[in-house]
């Protein structure tokens, strides 16, 4: 070969992205006289320039990998936003005189909080235009609005970081003036008292923790707010509503095991204080205040998938509570509304949600009828008693979702408004839905809900994405996407794992996924993953899982037990390094967690996180392709987790599979702000799995 051939040769070769290497600094960390050793544990100084250059590399790598797929992640953004209606608007809900509107203007990222006062052809009043505060921010979301019952004022508050950390303003709805009064370091959350001069609000301590309840009168400085309650057990968060029948305001305090709910007239912020039950181990209840009682859904008295008592306001103790729902086995409680001559339930049966509507005339009850396979369904927004309309939601896997008025008395249906599909021809007759399911390794049945396009078939090279959650009792019910039928287009089939550590089959489904049961949520999935490739709807080498902050622990789980079982993961903002971030409590969350995931101070607890925890448990070995994402102002898994995870992966792994990281510079836990700009995490996750498909032609 000649010189100038060689030469030419040599300038044609396209460099391989060479990823980051982390420098490594050993820390000792040693508890029970056990010792690890982490050598990625300096990446938690946030303010270090060094930490930032690292995630600023791993951005720059990840986007060079992924170099070849810009057109179509272009692509799919474009066709997931041609979805949605760009000047879209909320259902109208009539509240205290006024229908309040929720709208979206074309071209515009935020959303427009507006008004019609008595009815929906007087002008329209604009409370709130989100897109004009969010004026040259990076990162901008309103957490909350709320209108005082004068109709005069509004509270309204805002978070720029990510962080989750919101400042409270007020404006003049007569005058269109903001007001000087302002409140940092808030949940976000205000509650205005009935003589529209009074709010109350939430603080949150160094870990983030809401532990504070203040009163704050407008127009004065909020150094001068008055402490009205202050949680000093940090393993409880507190919160502050106000009933349906606005008579009364709540302070409640809870952790993942035990509530305490205290209570005053919405009229007096000066009353005492009222406890409606002290707080006790494994009790939990939340009270709706209805004439002269309280209603609560509880599980006092070993019902374990909850009951509904009642009781008189004058006297709250659990001593006086009169069954009004027994507890079932077989049927798990999840919540309820109140009318003048109806009560309305939320029972969830053998895994689906089910709307009870019980007469209290004659104690006659009927269902609401559901026949998708799998789907959502949940009360919706009633701030009515004296009324026999239910509004209630309803969405599955191939229905969008939509809001119907239910006449409880005519028992007749409306809808009042659907999601639309544009920018194609979605039809929910072209999407197939079914519920299986899976046999665990210890006998138990774990459902799974699946959802494909009809020309999909069910084959060994048949991409299938799994997608898994199963903690904190939280439920991942079927729910229609607009962006997952990019994928479900494109030959995907789309599957749920209803694990354990929610409660998708009832409480005890979650009491088995949680603190020494843990494990059996990662097994779940992982024999979920083997029961579809024995069923051949896909075989592992077109197999993927998803999921997000505690399904991110589950992936970063199920690679390490079983490596070769997935061809490509993706975590979001995962929940990785357990038992560091559980050892310290100076992070947000951390002792609130311990119900959740036990407390490894003690040994028992420390032993058996270890054992599973992803970080810890990385070995030299083969793992999947993997993409993980996170936000540098996460307030719920902080970054550092993450970006140790991907350092630690990069240095054991013994293949040459993909693995890139994604950190959000200006975002938090939730991603970007914005109504589209989301799309673009989005768009860049189902490349990801296109890639590895060989599918990134845009068809």
């Amino acid at each position: 070969m000649s010189a100038d051939k060689a030469n030419l040769n040599t300038e044609n070769i396209i460099a391989e992205p060479v990823a980051p290497v982390a420098k490594k600094i050993p820390a000792t960390l040693e508890v029970h006289g056990d010792q690890r050793i982490d050598p990625y544990f300096w990446l938690r100084e946030r303010e270090n320039p060094e930490v930032l250059e690292y995630l600023e590399a791993e951005n720059a790598y990840c986007e060079a990998v992924m170099k070849d797929t810009e057109g179509f992640q272009q692509l799919l953004f474009d066709e997931m936003k041609a979805r949605y209606k760009e000047d879209d608007q909320s259902l109208p809900y009539f509240f205290n005189d006024y229908w309040y509107i929720v709208r979206f203007v074309e071209g515009k990222e935020h959303p427009l909080f507006t008004r019609k006062f008595q009815t929906l052809d007087h002008d329209e009043e604009i409370l709130l235009d989100v897109n004009i505060l969010a004026e040259g921010q990076k990162f901008f979301e309103v957490g909350s609005v709320a209108v005082s019952p004068n109709n005069k004022l509004i509270s309204y508050s805002s978070d720029n970081m990510g962080r989750r950390i919101y400042n409270i303003n007020f404006k003049n709805l007569e005058t269109g003036e903001i007001l000087q009064d302002q409140i940092p370091n808030t949940t976000g959350k205000a509650v205005w008292a009935n003589d529209n001069e009074h709010i109350f609000y939430i603080r949150k301590d160094d870990s983030l923790r809401a532990f504070q309840v203040y009163l704050h009168q407008l127009g004065t400085d909020s150094s001068q707010d008055v402490l009205v309650y202050h949680e000093e057990d940090d393993a409880f968060d507190v919160n502050v509503f106000k009933t349906k029948s606005l008579e009364y305001i709540f302070i409640s305090s809870s952790s993942t095991i035990s509530d305490e709910q205290r209570f005053i007239p919405a009229s007096d912020v000066l009353a005492k204080w009222q406890i409606i039950q002290p707080r006790i181990d494994d009790l939990e209840y939340s009270v709706e205040h209805y004439n002269d009682e309280f209603y609560i859904i509880t599980n006092a008295d070993d019902a374990t998938n909850f009951k509904i008592v009642k009781t008189k306001v004058a006297t709250p103790g659990i001593e006086n509570w009169t069954e009004v729902i027994p507890h079932r086995e077989e049927v798990l409680l999840e919540g309820f509304e109140i009318f003048n001559n109806y009560l309305v339930l939320e029972e969830r049966i053998e895994g689906l949600l089910q709307i009870k509507i019980i007469d209290h005339q004659n104690n006659s009850f009927h269902y609401l009828p559901f026949s998708d396979p799998s789907y959502t369904a949940y009360i919706g927004l009633n701030l009515e008693f004296d009324t026999n309309k239910l509004r209630f939601g309803y969405t599955s896997l191939t229905q969008p979702n939509a809001t119907f008025e239910y006449d409880m008395k005519e028992r007749t249906t409306l809808l009042l408004k659907q999601q639309e599909v544009l920018g194609g021809n979605f039809l929910p007759e072209n999407y197939i839905s079914e519920r299986v399911w899976a046999e665990a390794r210890d006998g138990e049945l774990v459902p799974i809900s699946l959802v494909y396009h009809k020309d999909t078939p069910k084959s060994a090279e048949t991409p299938l994405l799994l997608y898994g959650y199963g903690s904190y009792g939280h439920t991942v019910d079927a729910s229609f996407s607009n962006v997952r039928l990019s994928i479900l287009d494109r030959g995907f089939i789309y599957a749920i794992a209803h694990v354990r550590g929610g409660e998708y089959m009832g409480r005890e489904w979650y009491e088995d996924g949680k603190m020494l049961n843990k494990k059996n949520t990662f097994f779940d999935f992982i024999d979920a993953a083997k029961f579809l490739i024995k069923e051949n709807y896909t075989s592992s080498k077109h197999l993927y899982a998803m999921g997000g902050s505690a399904g991110g622990l589950l992936m970063g789980a199920v690679i390490n037990y079983e490596p070769e079982l997935f061809h490509g993961i993706v975590a979001q903002v995962p929940f990785v390094d357990v038992v560091t971030t559980m050892l310290d409590e100076t992070i947000p969350l951390t002792t609130g967690e311990f119900d959740e995931w036990g407390n490894p101070k003690d040994r028992e607890y420390y032993d058996y996180i270890k054992s599973y925890s992803p970080y810890d448990n990385i070995e030299a070995k083969a793992y999947p392709n993997i993409l993980i994402t996170t936000g540098l102002h996460d307030s719920q898994v902080q970054y550092w987790e993450p970006a140790k995870w991907t350092a630690k992966l990069r240095d054991l792994k013994t293949d040459q599979n993909i693995l890139i990281f994604k950190t959000d510079m200006s975002a938090g836990h939730g991603g970007a702000s914005g109504r589209f700009e989301s799309l673009k995490e989005d768009a860049l996750e189902y490349a990801f799995l296109m890639k590895l498909e060989n599918k990134i032609n845009g068809k």
